[in-house]
């Protein structure tokens, strides 16, 4: 085999000059591709590139469990707070409305007839009186009062109530009354103090006239 050493400027390229070339490219390729650990092992695999998250369908952080059940509280309590804040005198005249529209006449008709009475009138004894809880009342001092008719024939009623103070001083005067009740039969009118819901006042039937 003729030699292939050649003299000269354009000779053949020399085979230890081919290995060098050999030897670089598998260096480099084994750097590129993580084949060689300096330990004389197999590399592992180059690890994959993260890839990012599709947020195209995120609408927001949503609340957690504790976070919802902490705002459903609150929003209840300012719902309580809300409710409890309630003016008393609004409660107040809402009670006081419901009651006027059903006794404005009867109040009248029955301060007009208490006018002429003398003394505490005819039918006392058929008239009773008791205290309703604030609660109810939105805060006003009232009294159910409880007319019976106890004759044998129709009749009308007329009622005076007066709310005193401690010392018995009459601060307020209202007035009820029924009228046409059968006898034996009874009525239950709302009777109520205009004074300030903390006013100590004491309600008394004054007088109580049949007619």
């Amino acid at each position: 085999m003729p030699s292939l050493r050649r003299n000269g400027r354009h000779g053949v390229r020399r085979p230890w000059a081919l290995a060098s070339i050999t030897v670089t490219c598998c260096c480099l390729a084994a750097a590129l591709t993580g084949c060689g650990d300096g330990g004389g092992g197999t590399g592992s695999a180059p690890s994959a590139t993260p890839t990012a998250p599709d947020t195209a369908s995120f609408s927001g952080t949503l609340p957690s469990a504790l976070a919802s059940s902490a705002s459903s509280a609150v929003a209840s309590a300012r719902a309580s707070a809300s409710a409890a804040a309630s003016s008393a005198s609004a409660r107040a005249s809402e009670f006081e409305a419901s009651v006027s529209a059903e006794s404005a006449r009867r109040t009248a008709a029955a301060e007009k007839e208490l006018k002429s009475v003398k003394g505490r009138g005819n039918a006392v004894s058929e008239v009773s009186m008791t205290g309703m809880p604030k609660a109810q009342t939105g805060g006003l001092l009232a009294v159910l009062v409880t007319i019976t008719n106890k004759t044998d024939r129709k009749a009308s009623y007329a009622v005076q109530v007066d709310f005193e103070d401690a010392d018995h001083h009459v601060v307020e005067t209202r007035y009820t009354g029924a009228e046409n009740l059968e006898p034996g039969k009874k009525e239950q009118p709302v009777v109520f103090s205009h004074q300030p819901p903390d006013a100590r006042l004491t309600p008394r039937l004054a007088k109580a006239q049949r007619y």
